[in-house]
């Protein structure tokens, strides 16, 4: 395996020159590469929303208001037809997904049916069935009753509709706000998202996407005083609707629509000539001002209302026709106020109603913080891992830091190749990476250095050392990639762009430790030509220990039990305190502007606002304060009606730094996601380890698993640390990391058991364990090391995944040697040598075959 032809060598060494190349431009601002020639790569990795500051907002569409439309339609269809067929009808009603209508005479019921054919007629072709779609369904069971029904599928295909029209319409509104590169797409079939970075008013992105912006021009109906219609009811064909004005103005609006603004072609914000007060001024297309004009011309001397979203904005009077298809809208507008209504009509009308279901927002203050916190922790973990590589391993541990820089390189190049987005989590999965990317070396040097003690020679040792480590990185790399493509495939946000980091991490520390790490070994045997292995300055765990760890198991056994059992019963009877992600909710990070926080005024300040449940506590320095405010019970709404009231009372001396919002449909979807993913997870890696290994090993590496899962819950009930996603993602790391470490020890086991076809297997598990005691014990430090430079340096957003992977790492080492391993003696792993326990060996020694 140390072989390198002249053809690989270029080839690897092409490799890294690439990857540096690609990594490069992100050691550099944005203004320096500008000014280098254009055949210069100058991609950059893409940072998060919580890196540069911006908005995530997930809208839902709100399906009543399609339904509530519909049924208006159809109730207009049917009068129409009706009337052109000159068919008397009564009782035009509707209720639910339903309209009918009576036929009075019995004789017109078929020239009814047939006039009536437009309404269930096919509205598309299905994609999944071939056939076509009928939005309307016809009951006719009742004698002289027609009932209309809209269909699952019809409902569904003007969800559909109307939801790629609301995208367009999104993306018009957020890209006239002239912000950078927002992202609008859609997800699932009633929801969309919209991104955007470095947006520094995210309230305004949110007013703007929440309008609907129904325009219409409609008749004041000036036959009765508003007053009269208020205390008794309006006329028929009438409604009353108020002003914008506060306290709100009531009109009498007759129904009919003179010209919506579907027929508008432009609309901007300018001032009026003569006031000089902003106004919105509009031209209609040709169409819509011939409607317009028609309009005007019959009603001089009358009022007409300018009505957005059932308000209305103003109600001038005509006083002459309006022929030029152009006017103005006044009312009291700021300067702002009539940009944002121009952007809303320029960008044309919703079909229905968006909701803000999910917000997370971070200002670009708390973005730089969450980099320079990021950029600490890695280098001082990077310092840190270096350090200990060298000290554990000598020149070979230089080597491996020379691979470890191009395993950082690599994953920086890579993110930059795939325009993959860098989050918070991300940065701590890239420290975390250079932790577990010793693993490889460390299980290579190991292996050499046990050959080397069984008198192989230094070539052959180094040889035979990275061809017997092959399978075991491969598998424990294997069992970590299944779970974090199980976290990418149902998480969200930055947890996503930790699982993508961390998979790449994955996959670049295997390739550098099977050709860049060998290659640079295989440079130096063929130039020092050495005699032996370099030798360390510190030997952490002397060779030849034999502990019997065997010996331990029912009091590990007792003591894990004791423990996981007193994990589900706090479990079960403390609250864990879920994050705003699985119970909803809100939470505010804030500032103060001048000196501390103090917490009593902000606690009594918001206890006057009737918002329900408020926990407000320091959060990192003294002037930083987080605040929680449970879920309200009044719908998704009443969530964004809490952000309001809350910025309105503080922002004039606290600074907003994040702000995220989670209603309830979310929180329920995100905590039955975060079930599904554990599961998945675990299923994948029993079914993995059940193929590489017998069925002992898969039911005792689940096992472990499930012992260090458990564990890991309880300590976050203990401490009282946040359980969020970033904590499920701690979880289903853990899991590949517990994994990792078993699957290391169960390969040699594994190995063992073919070696030593008669040794008992207490005996064989214990020295399966010694052998690899040192491997575990270094790749258990260098990992926790970058944990630690994380919990102390990478921030308080990280804090709780960070400390609870720490965590995770002491206990996957723990279930690894005290758990996993003895299961095998329970699950009778090898009947025969289990009765040769009993037996005392032959001079106390096993016979090798």
């Amino acid at each position: 395996m140390l072989y390198f032809s002249r053809l690989k060598m270029i080839l690897i060494w092409l490799a890294v020159a690439v990857t540096v190349i690609l990594a490069a431009p992100n050691l550099f601002p944005a203004s320096v590469l500008a000014q280098l020639p254009s055949w210069v790569p100058k991609r950059q990795m893409t940072l998060g929303l919580d890196l540069q500051g911006g908005s995530h907002i997930l809208l839902q569409m709100n399906q009543n208001d399609l339904i509530k439309d519909r049924m208006e339609t159809t109730r207009d269809e049917i009068r129409t037809l009706l009337r052109d067929a000159k068919i008397n009808y009564t009782g035009l009603s509707g209720a639910g997904r339903t309209v009918q209508v009576r036929i009075s005479d019995a004789n017109q019921l078929d020239a009814a049916k047939n006039a009536l054919k437009p309404l269930t007629a096919p509205v598309a072709a299905s994609l999944f069935s071939g056939g076509s779609i009928q939005e309307m369904a016809l009951d006719d069971s009742e004698p002289g009753l027609l009932k209309f029904t809209v269909t699952d599928a019809g409902l569904k295909y003007r969800t559909s509709t109307a939801l790629t029209q609301s995208i367009e319409v999104v993306e018009r509104r957020v890209n006239e706000l002239g912000t950078t590169e927002p992202i609008v797409q859609r997800q699932g079939d009633d929801r969309i998202l919209v991104q955007v970075p470095g947006l520094q008013d995210p309230q305004r992105l949110k007013e703007i996407l929440g309008q609907t912006a129904k325009l219409t021009f409609q008749m004041v109906d000036d036959s009765m005083p508003v007053q009269d219609a208020l205390k008794s009811r309006p006329p028929a064909g009438s409604s009353i609707l108020y002003s914008q004005d506060d306290p709100p103005i009531p009109y009498l609006i007759y129904n009919q629509v003179l010209v919506s603004g579907e027929n508008l072609v432009d609309a901007q914000a300018t001032y009026n000539s003569q006031t000089n007060e902003p106004v919105v001024s509009f031209r209609f297309d040709s169409k819509g001002a011939t409607r317009f004009g028609q309009a005007t011309a019959s009603n001089v001397g009358k009022r007409f209302a300018i009505i957005l979203d059932n308000q209305v904005i103003s109600a001038p009077q005509i006083r002459e026709p309006i022929l030029g298809g152009s006017g103005q809208i006044s009312g009291n507008f700021t300067a702002q106020s009539a940009n944002d209504l121009a952007v809303l009509l320029r960008a044309g009308a919703l079909p229905a109603t968006l909701t803000v279901i999910e917000e997370r927002t971070v200002g670009p203050g708390l973005g730089q913080d969450s980099i320079h916190a990021g950029k600490v922790a890695g280098v001082i973990g990077s310092i840190l891992v270096v350090a200990f590589m060298f000290v554990a391993y000598g020149f070979l541990g230089f080597l491996a830091n020379v691979a470890l820089a191009l395993h950082v390189a690599m994953i920086v190049g890579l993110l930059s190749l795939l325009g993959a987005t860098l989050t918070l989590p991300g940065i701590a999965g890239i420290v975390l990476t250079i932790g577990m990317a010793v693993d490889s070396n460390v299980l290579i040097y190991e292996r050499i250095r046990e050959e080397r003690r069984n008198g192989r020679s230094v070539i052959q040792a180094i040889d035979t050392g990275f061809s017997k480590a092959l399978a075991t990185i491969v598998d424990s790399n294997v069992t970590s990639l299944i779970a974090t493509v199980v976290l990418f495939w149902l998480g969200t946000g930055p947890v996503k762009g930790f699982a993508i980091t961390y998979a790449i991490g994955i996959l670049t520390t295997v390739f550098t430790a099977f050709t860049f790490t060998r290659m640079l070994v295989s440079i130096w045997l063929r130039r020092a030509r050495p005699k032996e292995l370099p030798r360390a300055p510190v030997t952490f765990i002397p060779p030849g220990t034999k502990i019997p760890f065997m010996g331990f198991r029912r009091w590990t056994f007792a003591l894990s039990s004791a423990l996981s059992i007193l994990s589900v019963v706090l479990f079960f009877t403390v609250d864990i305190n879920y994050g705003i992600d699985f119970k909803g909710g809100s939470l505010i990070e804030v500032q103060s502007k001048q000196g501390d926080a103090n917490l009593g005024d902000i606690r009594t300040r918001l206890s006057q606002l009737n918002i329900g449940e408020i926990q407000v506590q320091q959060f990192g320095a003294p002037n930083d304060v987080l605040i929680r405010v449970g879920t309200q019970q009044a719908g998704e709404n009443a969530e964004q009606t809490v952000i309001d009231k809350v910025r309105g009372e503080l922002q004039d001396q606290y600074d907003f730094r994040r702000v995220e919002v989670v209603g309830p449909t979310v929180s329920g979807e995100l905590a039955k996601q975060g079930t599904i993913a554990m599961l998945i997870a675990l299923v994948g890696i029993l079914l993995y380890v059940w193929f590489r290994f017998e069925w002992q090993f898969a039911v005792g590496a689940i096992i472990a698993t499930v012992h260090d899962v458990v564990m890991t819950i309880g300590f976050f009930v203990i401490t009282g640390l946040e359980f969020n996603q970033s904590s499920l993602a701690a979880i289903l790391t853990i899991i590949g990391y517990s994994l990792n470490d078993t699957i290391v020890v169960y390969d040699r086991v594994r190995e063992d058991l073919r070696k030593y076809k008669k040794m008992p297997l207490p005996q064989l598990l214990n020295n399966a364990i010694n052998e690899t005691l040192s491997r575990t014990t270094l790749t258990s430090v260098t990992t926790a090391l970058a944990l630690l430079a994380l919990v102390l340096f990478g921030g308080e957003v990280i804090r709780s995944f960070t400390l609870a992977m720490l965590f995770g790492v002491v206990f996957g080492t723990y279930s690894s040697i005290f758990i996993a391993a003895p299961l095998l003696i329970l699950f009778k792993l090898r009947p025969q040598a289990a009765a040769e326990e009993e037996k005392k060996p032959m001079n106390g020694k096993a016979v090798a075959t």
